[in-house]
């Protein structure tokens, strides 16, 4: 497995559960800095390295009129002061290809999002920034088919690649966690994300609806990322979610974060202390 450097972070076999987390989507920066503040002192606390997550865009809505968050350039604004004031690396979504030039810039890991995990152009411009980038897995994937997103990423001469599981669909709307996922992609030679909050997504229910989703299994669906072994998660939260603009039933209340972590640790370390992790 190769290992994936983020700064100082180290990611991959034999290394500290990293932390992937923030709101679905950049809201306002008050809101942005104040989830960033609080998940860098409950990952201090814990000795978890920690990447501060927040979209600029949400192209992928169920509605036009659904809120997709303040742009490239306001985006990259916020995203820049978060890295900048709080020393935390930052990690957005990428939709297009014309957007990687100035993204780069800010931007410490280029995520490309599920629906275009196949999509070679963005795939080769992501590769060719120079940028650790993280590939969510479509959910219309077996696991080990993203060994082709991987090749091409990497035939720009690019290592640093993440991949992320995000569920499977078996039918209409429901996405099922199958854990065998995760060290099947590692076999590919990548560091393998868990992402706990979009698996629990009821599609086909508008986010803001309570039963949009069912965030009551996420710290079960992250304890058993951590047992199978994953290199890190990725975690949707929000200082009050019933109030956010973007996937208000999934995200995880900012309160409730440092428990979570603090159990998905217990079992990381241990999983790693054995050698499997």
């Amino acid at each position: 497995m190769n290992e994936v450097r983020i700064g100082e972070i180290r990611i991959g076999r034999g290394h500290p559960l990293v932390v992937v987390a923030g709101p679905c989507v950049i809201e306002s920066e008050e809101n942005v800095l104040e989830t960033a503040k609080e998940m860098k002192r409950i990952c201090k606390g814990l000795n978890i390295p920690y990447i501060f997550k927040a979209s600029y865009e949400k192209d992928n809505r169920g509605s036009e009129k659904a809120y997709r968050g303040p742009g490239l350039r306001e985006g990259l604004r916020i995203l820049a002061r978060v890295k900048g004031e709080l020393g935390v690396p930052v990690l957005s979504d990428i939709h297009r290809m014309e957007d990687v030039d100035p993204a780069k810039e800010v931007l410490d890991v280029l995520q490309v999002p599920a629906f275009l995990c196949q999509q070679t152009s963005l795939l080769l411009k992501v590769g060719g920034a120079g940028k650790a980038v993280n590939v969510k897995k479509g959910q219309f994937l077996a696991p080990e088919s993203m060994a082709g997103a991987v090749k091409k990423i990497q035939s720009t001469g690019n290592r640093q690649v993440l991949l992320t599981e995000r569920g499977t669909c078996f039918g209409y709307n429901k996405l099922i966690s199958d854990f065998c996922s995760i060290p099947v992609m590692q076999e590919i030679g990548c560091p393998v994300i868990f992402d706990a909050t979009h698996v629990i997504r009821n599609y086909g229910i508008p986010s803001e609806d309570p039963k949009g989703a069912s965030p009551q299994f996420v710290p079960h669906l992250s304890r058993a990322a951590a047992a199978a072994g994953c290199n890190g998660l990725f975690l949707e939260t929000h200082p009050e979610p019933r109030h956010a603009l973007c996937d208000a039933s999934s995200m995880i209340p900012l309160r409730e974060m440092e428990g979570l972590l603090r159990q998905t640790k217990l079992i990381h370390d241990m999983i790693r202390s054995w050698g499997i992790a």
